[in-house]
């Protein structure tokens, strides 16, 4: 009786533990390592074959340009050509690669397209462009909209020595001076004041991809802009100094009805 008793007063079995499911995130090579990479896919090409993809794409682009110039402009000096070359690049860059990132920043992971690799490649010295983060899709969508419309606006100018090609020359290369300034420094707060690190621990891929790629956007539109400033100044001292001749010869410049200039 008192082992049927017992037996009675025992508490019913406990159910079998639920199964565990295990979540596991995608491998990826990408600093932090802790970040999450929606459907995040590795690139089907190698390195080598992205970067001299791109190389040819650069050098199909620059040499159709320059034999547009040759025949639409074949007085044009070699200077004006070599910056058109570069505006035209930028344009490409800037609209095209750059706006590609801008409206699929969402699914950067997963992309198997030459554009979805090519940052997938690059984002081993900036993970950011793989996590939606919020300064480089402002930065790339506003150098996109803006930079790169203006930049093919700038080889037409160039091509027809329109009288307002210095200053946009300088608007657009301030513009990219300050945005690649801006790049930089975001990156390097982050690093030394949050001890986040975007890049992966090789040189190769700080050095040869986060500064070189980019330095480039500092230097030229720096050149630009400086050669826009001054000869900019050099067109206001020149309309001063003829301002300041026809006031001393107590001349006022009017239009006579054939349209020459009548001194009075």
């Amino acid at each position: 009786m008192d082992f049927f008793r017992n037996l009675m007063a025992s508490p019913p079995p406990a159910p079998p533990p639920e199964p565990t499911i295990l979540v596991t995130k995608p491998i990826h090579p990408y600093y932090p390592t802790e970040i999450d990479i929606v459907n995040f896919a590795a690139n089907e090409m190698t390195v080598p074959q992205l970067l001299a993809t791109f190389a040819t794409g650069c050098t199909i682009i620059l040499s159709l340009t320059w034999f547009l110039m040759s025949s639409l402009a074949p007085r044009l000096r070699v200077r004006d050509k070599a910056i058109a070359l570069w505006f035209c690049l930028c344009g490409f860059i800037h609209l095209f690669f750059e706006g590609y990132f801008a409206y699929n920043h969402t699914r950067m992971g997963g992309l198997q397209d030459i554009f979805g690799q090519l940052w997938k490649e690059y984002s081993l010295s900036d993970s950011r462009y793989l996590t939606s983060d919020p300064f480089v899709l402002c930065m790339e969508t506003i150098t996109a909209v803006f930079w790169g419309p203006l930049s093919f606006l700038m080889v037409y100018f160039i091509i027809v020595s329109h009288p307002l090609r210095y200053p946009l020359q300088a608007v657009v290369s301030l513009g990219q001076i300050y945005g690649d300034i801006l790049y930089y420094a975001t990156s390097m707060f982050d690093h030394y004041h949050r001890n986040l690190t975007y890049c992966r621990p090789e040189p190769y891929y700080f050095w040869f991809y986060y500064f070189l790629m980019n330095i480039f956007w500092i230097v030229i539109p720096g050149i630009l802009l400086a050669s826009s400033l001054r000869i900019t100044a050099k067109a206001f001292k020149a309309l001063d100094r003829m301002s300041h001749s026809l006031q001393g010869n107590g001349s006022v410049a009017r239009p006579k009805a054939n349209g020459h200039i009548k001194h009075a």
